[in-house]
């Protein structure tokens, strides 16, 4: 089997599920008490979203490029950013790491598009759903993005960081989350990402008024099939 490095800690309430979900797939694969060969860095978050709410992206790229080097140091041959927000410096972990990167996005796209649906709804951080990095890599594979009201993206964004980092899971909060994703539906979406890797500890499919496709578990399925590959 292959190696992968898993860039986590953003949270490591959600890295903790990429860690189960590899595990269980490998275990599914292989049979027995198989596991799957991983090296992980796990960052601080509070330092790391500190830097975020700071503006400093040049020093977040910097760290994730040196996680990436150190993970490929230590045996990984490909990579997983375990996080979307952070796929903002997807090129250039990509850029300087040897091992390669396997982007949350693609997968995503992916399933979006085998399921049959053109117009995706976009839950996220308010960095994912406010910047182009996401987005337009969706569109360049041939989705229309939905976004959530602007008026909605403030709340999304601190249930994400103060609730759903630490652990908190609160019916009001996915009332909201609910309810956003309606008003995406009234706006034409025919499905929604949950392009945050903690929203699936908070909304699931059967919460929702739309296919729901979460990003951890498609990242953590391409995972698998590269390991297994």
């Amino acid at each position: 089997m292959k190696t992968i490095g898993l860039i986590g800690g953003m949270s490591w309430e959600s890295s903790v599920h990429y860690y189960r979900l590899i595990n269980q797939s490998v275990r599914a694969a292989r049979g027995g008490i198989a596991s799957a060969p991983l090296v992980m860095h796990s960052f601080d978050f509070a330092e790391i979203a500190a830097l975020q709410s700071a503006g400093e992206w040049d020093a977040l790229g910097d760290k994730l490029a040196d996680a990436g080097r150190g993970l490929h140091g230590a045996g990984a041959e490909a990579l997983l950013i375990c996080t979307n927000t952070m796929h903002k410096l997807a090129e250039q972990v990509d850029t300087v790491s040897p091992a390669r990167l396997i982007h949350i996005v693609d997968p995503l796209a992916d399933a979006v598009l085998a399921a049959g649906h053109r117009k995706l709804g976009l839950l996220g951080t308010r960095f994912t759903m406010n910047e182009p990095f996401y987005s337009k890599r969706l569109a360049a594979k041939g989705l229309e993005v939905i976004l959530p009201a602007p008026e909605a993206r403030d709340e999304l964004n601190r249930i994400i960081f103060e609730e759903l980092c630490a652990g908190t899971i609160c019916d009001k909060a996915r009332s909201f989350y609910c309810e956003v994703i309606a008003d995406m539906a009234a706006r034409g979406a025919e499905a929604v990402a949950l392009a945050c890797t903690e929203i699936m500890l908070l909304v699931k499919p059967c919460d929702s008024s739309l296919p729901v496709f979460d990003t951890t578990e498609l990242h953590a399925a391409a995972a698998v099939d590269f390991i297994l590959s």
